[in-house]
């Protein structure tokens, strides 16, 4: 028996739910974190089932269906219905079971293409989305509606949202098709300083720019929440309060892989939004940053990528 608090965390394979786990002082809590072979987050019967049966103190949804430009554009669908699903299920689940507490994860695609960086959380729903990742998008900010309107109905139903910046790291997926900024550039001047390739393209101009925080920062803002519930705002922004540009992250990659070629730009490529910056006035507030430099993430993300890369 066990007088641990305990978190049921749905996306416990993914790369925030991972790194949440190995958190120095995630031991301090009674994590249940089931796969999708033990728990179908789609199949709303099941999920109401797990957790009465788990019965948490809070739930932490960080699962989700995700990828880069190229997976957006090909399947929007899936993107759309597939996280819908995820979420209202967790939700309306843990809602119908009496849990009281739940951290929901959204994400920066919620923000309107054109809005005024930096972006402050009151600007949701206030303009046209990038249409790249309008699905996912449309998901994210449905569930973060339905978690404020849970709240709204009954005060004793906290149910929070964090909207994360840009995240890479350690489990992060590298594989062209399904990856991310950073994981696809670590990969891709990888690859050209293994096969002596003296040229990388970068898609776009390289002028677009983005706020990628490392993994660990984020795991470590979420087990703050998980200690600090009260103060933490009903919604939040997670990130660094600075960008990059692109150039700059490709820059970056190839000083700590030790490749010197040079970089060519297709112009012909979808780039997405010139410029996705987050507010961090609440976050600031509350009283946390993120501490790993642009550097030292790309150093452990890339250490993480030699070690398993066969498996990725």
């Amino acid at each position: 028996m066990t007088d641990k608090r305990c978190v049921l965390l749905t996306g416990g394979g993914g790369l925030v739910g991972r790194n949440v786990l190995e958190h120095p002082l995630a031991s301090s809590w009674n994590f249940v974190a089931p796969r999708s072979s033990e728990l179908d987050l789609t199949d709303y019967t099941a999920t109401e089932c797990f957790v009465r049966k788990v019965n948490p103190d809070i739930v932490i949804h960080s699962a989700g269906l995700v990828g880069g430009i190229q997976d957006n554009i090909a399947r929007p669908v899936d993107f759309l219905v597939t996280n819908l699903d995820l979420g209202r299920n967790i939700v309306m689940a843990s809602r119908t079971a009496g849990v009281k507490k739940l951290l929901n994860l959204g994400s920066s695609c919620m923000y309107p293409r054109e809005a005024h960086n930096p972006l402050d959380e009151s600007l949701i729903l206030k303009g046209e989305l990038e249409p790249t990742n309008e699905g996912y998008a449309l998901a994210k900010i449905a569930i973060q509606r339905l978690c404020s309107y849970v709240t709204r109905v009954n005060p004793v139903f906290q149910y929070k949202t964090m909207i994360p910046c840009n995240i890479y790291g350690r489990h992060d997926k590298f594989s062209p098709e399904h990856s991310h900024l950073i994981p696809a550039i670590i990969h891709k001047i990888h690859l050209a300083k293994i096969n002596d390739v003296t040229e990388v393209d970068i898609w776009g101009d390289g002028y677009a720019r983005r706020e990628f925080m490392y993994s660990g920062d984020l795991a470590d803002a979420i087990v703050k929440g998980l200690d600090d519930w009260e103060r933490l705002p009903g919604l939040m922004n997670v990130g660094l309060g600075f960008d990059y540009s692109v150039n700059e992250y490709y820059a970056a990659a190839a000083e700590v892989i030790g490749w010197s070629g040079f970089f060519r730009h297709d112009t012909t490529k979808p780039v997405g939004m010139r410029q996705k910056l987050v507010d961090v006035s609440r976050q600031s507030i509350w009283g946390w940053s993120p501490s790993t430099s642009l550097l030292d993430g790309i150093r452990q993300t890339y250490k993480y990528y030699l070690e398993y890369k066969s498996d990725l």
